[in-house]
């Protein structure tokens, strides 16, 4: 109950007033609602340090060089960050462990502990929508109404796993906004920009940018840049870039594209930076590009064009030509006539040295080489390309490895040709296709048999066996299919005549489908027996396929016709040219799209991020041009069955147009997705820029350098975690706040009160590692299994009308029916359970795919993971379900997702100190550390049993717990310090190490039973007797010299692998870490003879004490004797030397007297003489 008066009227203000300016708040937003939505993308280019703020900057990522910030850190002297902790000076437990410099997963180059380091380059971010004219009004705009973008980059696994860990790393950035420093009229702001740091990361040169809204302002739909690093440019004089592969082009000539063939783009799959395309007829150029063509240059190579025909190379002209150009992680190959050279790219991310060509490398010169062929995929960390010969070495295969940017080259087969090895006189070898899982290359051989009748067989050459084997012999005219879509090549089925001219091969190793392709096209899911897809008309002939290794390819012919399949169906559909593709073109007409004219060349067909692109010459209004544009494959396919279905109904007097649709359901939803990143191995951490105290938020060039020695040391934490000794928190942040926590709330509210040291604020909150990551509705990118992991989802469909059939049980009679194809059935399976929800007119289905144990030995987490795929398709619907999204259509009922078998990226096996000294304090009663205490690396006593205990970490889920396999336990170094450490040869690993052993070398032994099959090693595990030093007399650590007066010590490097021992998993855990052991007993020669010198000085002090008690009377008396004749002496010399001439009688006299005189006669002759010579 309230008093009586006005009280409440105040506060009734107070709400209308609240009220008032909500709606004021929210009156844009629904005016802006009610508008039509516009059309938004986001815009990002690459700023260096010099360029941050200006309006036009756009750089290229040429410098791998970091820059120190550590002069802007050393202003915030009151912040959560303490220059001297990061310089190891604030933390003496960090000192020694922390000596190399790691970012990612190697060293970085040029860097110390000594500074707070940046990144060489910023990401600019702006946006812009249709029908707007200034860009910049919209930036302010959505800067005022809140929006701010978020920047995720992910880092590119690297090709040499030897050198750099495999990992799937992201890091989550929150851009800063930056006002321009460019003088304009406004008072506040004129331009502005969002930056965010663009970090680096060593063995990592191919970076996706995915630029997203926090949810306020505009809406403005995801897009992704690559930004990626570009070896092949240097800066020049004033710091212009040059090419160091030749010089660079600056106009796009018509007669460069006009009227020219299309050709492939080819380089390895997700590892590339650089791509290039040649074909650029009678010039040696080619078009080179570092973000997939989103810009691009031409480029005049800078080789020598030599042509040295022979007798053996049967080539008619010479040519500038570049006809074949194949892009590596690190290195360009082209072919010019029968030359190929190859150019590697300055990359200190992943050599750690400038290795780069200076100039192009000529290889195979004594060669004539007719064609390159690609290798799409990596493996065994090398990449691979193929160059086919013709001449002198006909039915050979020239192999070319590529490692670190070393390119070597082997023939193949290694002891004869093919010819001979399939017993033919003339054959050639058309297309070479490299499984690397397999170490197996596949050979499309032409065979000229007699009568000149030429034929095909598809080879087989195990590398690692050295075995050949023909697998298909290709029939010699096309299969009759008779009206089918497909046709099972038995050897029954009647031919036509049109003979089969094959071109080439494709592969996918994820699917297993091997394709033939030429005026055909045949598929093949073992490489054995192929099926003969009908739809692709035999008149025309393939010029190359485009495969996106994620279940659909296109097809390109000699004629520039552009064809569609979708693996794992059997129906071909033409795009281009096509009446879906005319409608399509006029409707782009009609919105004046600029990506569209009249007269266009197609340059290339390429796929990026599972969507196909054409590069394409476009000339409109006598200006050329060359841009990028996607290939509307959906809304092709939906145009073509409406034009293709349709029926005229008469409805009174008029006609009416109606259409039949081919999908029996309305939508296709994924539900109780998992976590992916359990699936996915994606690690991600997020950071966000420094509060700053500027009252409208616009960071300062301070700030932003501050935003890169953060995202810097969040990194560099992330690479540092990897150690063998587990901290107490599994968390790579936990060491950066630990000590600072307590402040938090201090520096907070130093930031509230704009007291903050440089204006500047760091949030500890801010800089963390996301592991709850949500699914996103959709199937994750790849699925890692590891031995026995299952992963599980279920699919939802909605049927569009759907007869009930009531009964014991309701049962939809729509064709609705789902189907999960396995490319490796004997490795993974799958389980569908259906259950029909009739109320909802849908269908559930709950997929669960698993791991069968089965064909994945062990391996290195990461390591030689086997590929395969499942595809979930709803029968006989492939290419009729669409989805209309706010980015087009999407297609429905055909999802494919590439699954990796073995030890997933992210775990690890680490030494669990902290509870290992809890147990073996526990067990023993007592614990003795070292007199000098190590935090990093406590010691443990030599006659204690030691009990070892270790952890399996998941680096991308977070989770920690003990390791309850089974592992073998190896000393395979050591030594008596840190800096005397050796590694042991193998025979003396199992000299140290085995129970086996006779010869008296043993470190260690324990009372476990268990050995491995050969009985040569131990078989530990978490429920072990634990480990009894023993170091007998041949072992090193036998007799170890002490060097100081407290007891020896030994540091073991010890080696914990569960490989052949542990079946619950396919992770090989190998770790390797050093063991602080003191304590340690001296042999008993030494013992005895360390007792014998201590004997003997001990009893040789007594008897001297002794000697000296006896005499020390005697010794006494004799000093005195010795003292006065000291005296005396001296008191005759004084006497002699003072004494006259007349007094000399006397004093002759007085000399005369005897020695044996009393002390008293000798005093009264010395004072005789003093008064004589006063006298005088």
């Amino acid at each position: 109950m309230f008093p009586a008066g006005p009280a409440p009227r105040p506060k009734l203000r107070v709400l209308r007033a609240l009220w008032a300016l909500l709606v004021v708040l929210l009156a844009p937003w629904r005016l802006w609602a009610i508008q039509e939505t516009q059309e938004c993308t986001w815009q990002v280019v690459l700023n260096n340090l010099e360029s941050v703020g200006k309006n036009d900057a756009i750089d290229h990522f040429v410098d791998q060089e970091l820059y120190t910030v550590d002069k802007v850190f050393d202003l915030l002297v009151d912040a959560p960050i303490d220059p001297d902790e990061v310089r190891g000076l604030g933390a003496g437990e960090w000192e020694r462990s922390w000596s190399c410099t790691l970012l990612g997963s190697g060293h970085l180059l040029t860097i110390s502990l000594q500074t707070y380091l940046g990144f060489p380059y910023y990401l600019k971010i702006n946006y812009s929508c249709t029908g707007e004219v200034s860009s910049e009004a919209l930036v302010r705009k959505g800067h005022l109404t809140g929006l701010k973008p978020v920047v995720l980059v992910t880092f590119q696994s690297p090709v040499n796993f030897h050198r750099w860990k495999i990992e799937q790393l992201q890091i989550q950035m929150e851009a800063a906004p930056f006002r321009s420093p460019e003088r304009c009229d406004a008072e506040e702001v004129c331009l502005m920009s969002w930056y965010t740091p663009m970090p680096i990361k060593n063995g990592s040169v191919v970076m996706r940018v995915d630029v997203s809204s926090n949810g306020l302002g505009p809406f403005i739909p995801n897009k992704r840049f690559h930004v990626n690093i570009n070896g092949f440019l240097e800066g020049g004089r004033d710091r212009e870039l040059q090419f160091t592969v030749g010089n660079e082009l600056f106009h796009l000539i018509p007669q460069y594209f006009v009227n020219v063939p299309s050709r492939p783009l080819w380089y390895t799959v997700d590892q590339t930076p650089v791509l290039i395309l040649g074909g650029i007829p009678e010039e040696k150029a080619i078009l080179l590009t570092d973000t997939n063509f989103k810009d691009f240059f031409l480029v005049e190579l800078s080789i020598d064009s030599c042509w040295v025909g022979s007798f053996y190379c049967p080539q008619a002209s010479f040519t500038a030509t570049i006809y074949d150009a194949i892009a590596t992680e690190s290195t360009l190959f082209i072919r010019q006539n029968q030359l190929i050279y190859y150019f590697t790219g300055t990359y200190t991310t992943l050599y750690e040295s400038k290795r780069g060509s200076e100039r192009w490398v000529r290889v195979l010169a004594n060669e004539c080489i007719k064609r390159l062929c690609p290798v799409h995929f990596h493996s065994n960390g090398s990449e691979y390309v193929m160059a086919l010969t013709t001449g002198k070495h006909e039915g050979y295969v020239h192999f070319g490895t590529i490692t670190d940017g070393l390119v070597s080259f082997q023939l193949l087969p290694r002891h004869w040709s093919v010819c001979s090895a399939i017993l033919v006189v003339n054959c050639s070898i058309t297309w070479a296709t490299f499984i690397a899982g397999d170490y197996n290359l596949l050979m499309l051989v032409e065979i000229v048999g007699p009568a000149s009748s030429k034929y095909f067989q598809v080879v087989s050459y195990d590398l690692v066996n050295d075995y050949l084997v023909v697998l298909y012999t290709i029939p010699e005219f096309i299969p009759d299919a008779q009206g089918l879509e497909f046709l099972m090549i038995l050897g029954t089925e009647s031919y036509t005549n049109f003979p089969m001219v094959p071109k080439g091969m494709s592969y996918n190793p994820y699917n297993n489908l091997l394709f033939i392709w030429g005026n055909f096209l045949l598929q093949s899911f073992n490489s054995e027996n192929f099926i003969y897809l009908a739809d692709f008309p035999k008149e025309l002939s393939i010029k190359y396929l485009v495969n996106s290794f994620r279940g659909d390819m296109a097809i390109v012919t000699e004629n520039e016709e552009i064809w569609y399949l979708l693996e794992g169906s059997y129906h071909v559909y033409q795009l281009f040219p096509s009446k879906a593709w005319d409608v399509y073109i006029n409707l782009q007409v009609l919105q004046q799209s600029s990506l569209y004219a009249p007269n266009e060349t197609m340059v290339t067909l390429f796929y990026e991020d599972k969507k196909l692109y054409q590069l394409v010459y476009l000339i409109d209004n006598q200006q050329g041009r060359l841009v990028k544009r996607l290939m509307p494959v959906e809304q092709l396919l939906i145009y073509q069955q409406i034009s293709d279905e349709y029926v005229l109904e008469r409805q009174g007097s008029h006609l009416t147009l109606s259409f039949s649709n081919f999908c029996p359901f309305t939508v296709m939803r994924l539900r109780e997705l998992p976590n992916p990143k359990i699936y996915t191995r994606q690690e991600r951490y997020r950071a966000q820029p420094p509060r700053v105290s500027e009252p409208w938020g616009f960071h300062s060039e301070n700030s932003l350098a501050v935003y890169q020695g953060l995202v810097y040391y969040l990194l560099w934490l992330h690479s540092k975690y990897d150690k063998p000794y587990a901290d107490p928190a599994h968390d790579p942040t936990w060491r950066w706040w630990k000590n600072k926590k307590q402040d938090q709330d201090y520096h907070f509210y130093l930031a509230s009160n704009r007291r903050s040291a440089g204006s500047v604020h760091v949030d500890m909150t801010s800089y963390e590692k996301i592991y709850d990551l949500k699914a996103e509705n959709e199937l994750p990118e790849r699925i890692f299994l590891d031995k026995g992991t299952s992963y599980s989802f279920s699919v939802f469909l909605t049927a569009r009308k759907p007869e009930v059939l009531h009964g014991p049980s309701f049962q939809v009679l729509s064709p609705v029916d789902l189907a999960v194809v396995l490319a490796d059935p004997h490795c993974i399976e799958a389980i569908v359970k259906e259950k029909v929800l009739v109320n909802l007119t849908s269908v559930l289905f709950w997929v669960k795919l698993s791991d069968k144990r089965s064909c994945f030995d062990q391996g290195i987490s990461g390591h030689h993971l086997m590929k395969t795929s499942m595809l979930v398709k709803v029968l006989g619907l492939s290419g009729h379900c669409f989805q209309n999204t706010n980015q087009g259509p999407r297609m429905q009922s055909n999802l494919m997702v590439p699954v990796l078998i073995g030890c997933p990226p992210g775990k690890r096996l680490a030494f669990d100190i902290t509870y290992t000294v809890q147990y073996n304090r526990a067990q023993n009663k007592h614990y003795f550390d070292c007199v000098k205490v190590d935090p990093e690396m406590p010691c443990f006593l030599f006659r204690d049993i030691f009990y070892p205990f270790f952890l399996i970490q998941d680096l991308v889920t977070g989770d920690s717990g003990s390791f309850q396999g089974s592992y073998v336990l190896k000393v395979v170094g050591g030594g008596p310090t840190l800096d005397t450490i050796k590694e042991y040869s193998e025979e003396e690993i199992y000299r140290f190490n085995s129970p086996l052993d006779k010869t008296g070398s043993l470190i260690w032994t324990t009372e476990n039973t268990m050995t491995t099959e050969d009985l040569s090693f131990n078989i530990m595990s978490h429920n072990s007797l634990g480990i009894e030093w023993l170091c007998q007399e041949n072992s090193p650590c036998h007799d170890t010299i002490p060097y100081h007066i407290f007891a020896p010590e030994f540091f073991f490097k010890v080696l914990v692998s569960n490989r052949g021992v542990d079946k619950s998993t396919y992770c090989d855990y190998q770790l390797t870490f050093l063991l602080h052991i003191h304590g340690l007993p001296l042999s008993a020669r030494r013992a005895f003879l360390i007792l014998l010198v201590s004997a003997s000085l001990f009893v040789g002090l007594v008897i001297l004490y002794i000697v000296c008690c006896l005499l020390s009377p005697y010794m006494v008396k004799f000093c005195n004797i010795l003292r006065w004749k000291i005296n005396s002496i001296i008191g005759l010399e004084s006497y002699y030397t003072y004494s006259t001439p007349s007094d000399g009688r006397a004093f002759s006299h007085s000399g005369t007297v005897s020695w044996r005189n009393s002390r008293l006669n000798s005093r009264v002759f010395y004072k005789g003489a003093e008064e004589n010579k006063a006298e005088t």
